[in-house]
C-alpha cells in the first residue's frame, strides 16, 4: 500500500483507485478579496466587479463570518426599498457558510458543494482564519476532464445547477 502524505498542499494517493488526489491548497485561490459586515452593498458590488468574482467572504479581521454573493446583493436590492449605499453586507450575507480546509481533498470539497448546492467554498485554517476560496471554476480549469475526478466535477456541477423550483410552464413549453 502506498504511503499517504499529510503535507500541506501535497498530492496524496487514493487508497482505493491509486489515483493522485489533489488537495484544496493546490486548486484554491489564495487571499481572496473580502469585505466586512459594515461594507455597503454598493461597495461590495464594486469589489466584485473589479475582481471579476461573484462572491465575497465576509470577515471580522481575518476570521470568516459569512459570505455574500452577487445574487444575494441583487435579491436584496430588488426586494428592499433602499439604495445600495444604504444597505450593508451584514444585512444580506449568509452567516456560517459551508467551508473546507487547505488539506481537504478535492473529493471532500465537491461532496460539500454537491450536498449544500453551492459553487464556492471559503477555505479556512484550523482557527477559522480565511486563507482562500475554491470554486467550481477552479476545479473545472484544474482537473483533467478524462480523469475519474473530472467526471465527478461534472456530476457535482450538474447537481448544483439543478432547478430548485419547477421550471415555469411557458419556458418548459418553449424547450
Amino acid at each position: 500500500m502506498p504511503r499517504l502524505s499529510s503535507g500541506y498542499g501535497a498530492c496524496v494517493l487514493s487508497r482505493v483507485a491509486e489515483e493522485p488526489v489533489m488537495q484544496i491548497a493546490e486548486v484554491m485561490t489564495p487571499g481572496p478579496i473580502c469585505c466586512t459586515p459594515d461594507t455597503s452593498v454598493a461597495e461590495a458590488a464594486r469589489l466584485m466587479w473589479e475582481a471579476d468574482c461573484g462572491v465575497l467572504p465576509v470577515v471580522n479581521g481575518r476570521t470568516l463570518t459569512g459570505v455574500v454573493t452577487d445574487r444575494d446583493l441583487f435579491i436584496a436590492l430588488a426586494t428592499r426599498d433602499l439604495r445600495a449605499s444604504e444597505l450593508t453586507v451584514g444585512s444580506v450575507a449568509r452567516a456560517m457558510p459551508v467551508t473546507c480546509t487547505p488539506r481537504d481533498d478535492v473529493q471532500q470539497a465537491m461532496g460539500k458543494m454537491k450536498t449544500h448546492r453551492v459553487r464556492r467554498l471559503p477555505v479556512v485554517d484550523k482557527d477559522g482564519t480565511l486563507v482562500g476560496i475554491v470554486s467550481m471554476n477552479d476545479l473545472l480549469l484544474t482537473i483533467a476532464p478524462e480523469s475519474a475526478t473530472g467526471g465527478k466535477v461534472v456530476d457535482t456541477l450538474q447537481t448544483i445547477s439543478e432547478h430548485h423550483l419547477p421550471v415555469p410552464a411557458a419556458r418548459a413549453a418553449a424547450v
